[in-house]
């Protein structure tokens, strides 16, 4: 169900909602840019295989935020020209832009009585993409435009963002991660289980070998969304939803996304939404191909 007329939220591409979902709440989503060999495209114009195989075959790819013009025309129309309010929601300030855009749009918008409440996620991908479904539930049980931009910052805050890659040398490339993590991925077979800290990329444990790294992210995604089985449960439980990513490994995810419902349902949590979709072509051009990661967040 839509969220009600006062209230509008708006996320953007990176948070790699599956249209049809991104519908069903309402939600509306201003895509970002990706450069491959110089010709630009809007995010979701541009499919996670074939831009994958590109990246493959050595194709230069590179990213860019919205423009601000494009920022305010996206927030205008949600606004439906200043008859509500409009809770906008972004991937980290740390990692993009395009919060910092937001900000600058919103000024612009105020001056015409629009009123845009800008929050940055502190996360990325499923993390915000999460944030938003639980911000538009608060819109549609009509909660005030603070109450529902404060569901998405604690949303967002808890959300435990997980993920492992084949090689660290795309995210050291755009500078989403040090060369000492980076380092990490050569030495012996040894290879990191990657999250967000502080709204960065961080290093959150280790393990010898893709598989085994794969492995601990599951492992560490069936902890976080609790239950009274898990080894390490949360009491009481609390009610999550989440959310598989990969980028150009779509059987992989499911194979992941049905290892994650079995080991979930064995721990009694309380899973009230699981989501898979492929990451956009902008977060998977700082990835590479390969990747695939677990997102578990609070469902207030």
């Amino acid at each position: 169900m839509p969220p009600p007329e006062h209230i509008a939220v708006v996320t953007d591409s990176t948070a790699s909602l599956p249209a049809e979902v991104a519908a069903a709440y309402g939600i509306a989503v201003v895509p970002l840019h990706v450069v491959v060999d110089g010709v630009e495209q809007l995010d979701d114009a541009v499919g996670g295989d074939a831009l994958a195989a590109q990246m493959a075959a050595g194709a230069r790819v590179t990213t860019s935020q919205p423009s601000v013009g494009e920022l305010v025309e996206a927030l205008r129309a949600a606004s439906d020209h200043g008859r509500r309010d409009v809770v906008s929601l972004h991937l980290s300030g740390e990692l993009s832009g395009t919060v910092a855009g937001a900000r600058r749009a919103a000024a612009l918008l105020a001056d015409d009585g629009v009123r845009v409440h800008v929050v940055d996620s502190r996360t990325v991908a499923g993390g915000t993409g999460l944030a938003a479904i639980a911000a538009a539930e608060a819109a549609t049980a009509g909660r005030r435009a603070e109450q529902v931009v404060a569901v998405a910052r604690e949303t967002a805050a808890k959300a435990t963002v997980l993920f492992a890659v084949p090689d660290l040398a795309w995210l050291q490339r755009g500078g989403r991660v040090g060369a000492g993590a980076a380092l990490v991925g050569s030495a012996l077979g040894i290879r990191p289980v990657l999250g967000i800290s502080d709204g960065r990329i961080a290093v959150v444990e280790t393990a010898r070998g893709l598989a085994r790294v794969r492995r601990r992210v599951l492992d560490r995604a069936v902890r976080a969304a609790g239950g009274p089985g898990a080894r390490v449960p949360h009491p009481p439980a609390v009610r999550v939803r989440v959310a598989v990513h990969h980028f150009g490994r779509p059987d992989e995810a499911a194979a992941l996304q049905d290892q994650l419902a079995e080991a979930l349902a064995g721990t009694g949590a309380l899973v009230v939404e699981a989501l898979r979709s492929e990451l956009t072509a902008v977060v998977g051009a700082h990835t590479g191909p390969g990747v695939i990661g677990i997102v578990v967040a609070p469902a207030p």
